[in-house]
């Protein structure tokens, strides 16, 4: 066994600061752990959440949770991959033998230790060279050069799907299609409206139209957005300060949309999400909000309109069964997912790539690692 690697990466270390950069030495591989030499990776709002103190979390922290890069290695227990297989990190990694897993809903997984940072054991992707353990967002940790996971978190997709598309099946592509086609089930000829077209919200637009809905109206307050938003297959686009949204959202669908997706994770849109639907419609939050974040709803409105509130977690999808789907869709043209990827960053980049998401401005950013492509 050869010395540890040693990886540059980008560390939260307490809330309201610039991610520090730091060399860190990767764990061992053993029992089914994978390294992967990350070849890119989009920054993503849940990034910004634990950068700006939205949700709680303790430094130092390997941010980054949307990658995708190149198998290095791989442990004596591992079946699924092996050196050298392109593949999509997963941030929930399932543990597959829990009572959700084995009943097809790998996103609910009992026993994952992602939520904790950690890999399965508890022990943690990155250590400092003075030994102090330093886990890794979410298991994964994708603001590094490389990073080692679980098996179950390295889904190997297809040849031919570049990185950054790759990167964005990892995360915000899985959320927003899986919302539409596993979380709300829209069928050919509903309506829907989409609230906020960011990367999750641009998502859902994409399996809005793979479903064949009509009419699909978005709704965002950046012109550069909505002007996307009629590329990716929205029939109508609305500025979100438009003071009479409602009436004209109800003029658009007749009564209401049979779906609404929430794609911010603000309170203020998701309060209002249940009154864009009509009766016996749905109401889907994607977005997700601050730690503590309340929303008055009308239980009124919902029981006598027999209207629903759907949460939806990573799209209700299992990742080795949906990525390399989604990966075909991409491959035979029906979903074309390079239209999200935005500007291009290196590593030393990340913190103005969190600046564009606290400004709301462009497409998802994608951290190229190396020459990734």
């Amino acid at each position: 066994m050869g010395p540890a690697q040693t990886v540059r990466a980008r560390v939260f270390e307490a809330p309201g600061e610039a991610l520090a950069a730091r060399e860190l030495r990767l764990a061992e591989i053993r029992d089914d752990l994978v390294r992967v030499r990350l070849r890119a990776s989009g920054v993503c709002g849940s990034d910004l959440h634990v950068a700006d103190g939205d949700w709680t979390a303790r430094g130092p922290l390997v941010l980054g949770h949307e990658g995708a890069g190149t198998v290095e290695e791989v442990g004596p227990g591992v079946k699924d991959v092996r050196v050298g297989d392109g593949v999509v990190l997963s941030w929930f990694a399932p543990c597959r033998r829990c009572r959700n897993c084995a009943g097809g809903r790998a996103w609910l997984c009992q026993n994952t230790k992602a939520l904790e940072n950690t890999l399965p054991d508890g022990t943690t992707s990155f250590e400092a060279p003075d030994g102090e353990p330093v886990p890794a967002f979410l298991g994964l940790g994708t603001f590094a050069e490389a990073t080692v996971v679980p098996e179950s978190a390295a889904v190997k997709i297809p040849d031919g799907v570049p990185f950054p598309v790759a990167a964005l099946i990892g995360c915000s592509v899985t959320t927003g299609v899986g919302a539409v086609v596993n979380t709300a089930r829209v069928r050919t000829g509903d309506s829907a409206v989409v609230i906020g077209c960011g990367g999750v919200g641009q998502a859902v637009l994409l399996g809005l139209g793979l479903a064949g809905a009509d009419p699909i109206v978005a709704v965002d307050l950046s012109e550069e957005r909505l002007a996307l938003a009629r590329e990716l297959g929205a029939t109508h686009a609305l500025g979100g300060d438009d003071p009479d949204l409602e009436d004209h959202i109800r003029s658009i669908t007749g009564e209401g949309a049979d779906h609404a997706f929430e794609a911010i994770g603000r309170a203020a849109t998701m309060g209002m999400l249940t009154s864009l639907v009509c009766r016996g419609g749905q109401a889907v939050i994607v977005g997700m909000p601050a730690e503590g974040v309340t929303v008055p709803l009308d239980p009124f409105d919902l029981a006598d309109g027999g209207k629903r509130v759907l949460g939806c977690n990573y799209g209700s999808s299992v990742p080795s069964v949906d990525f390399p789907k989604l990966a075909r869709l991409y491959a035979s043209g029906r979903l074309p997912l390079d239209r999200l990827v935005g500007r291009t960053a290196t590593l030393d980049e990340v913190d103005g790539a969190l600046d564009d998401l606290r400004r709301t401005v462009g497409l998802r950013t994608i951290i190229r690692h190396g020459n990734g492509s």
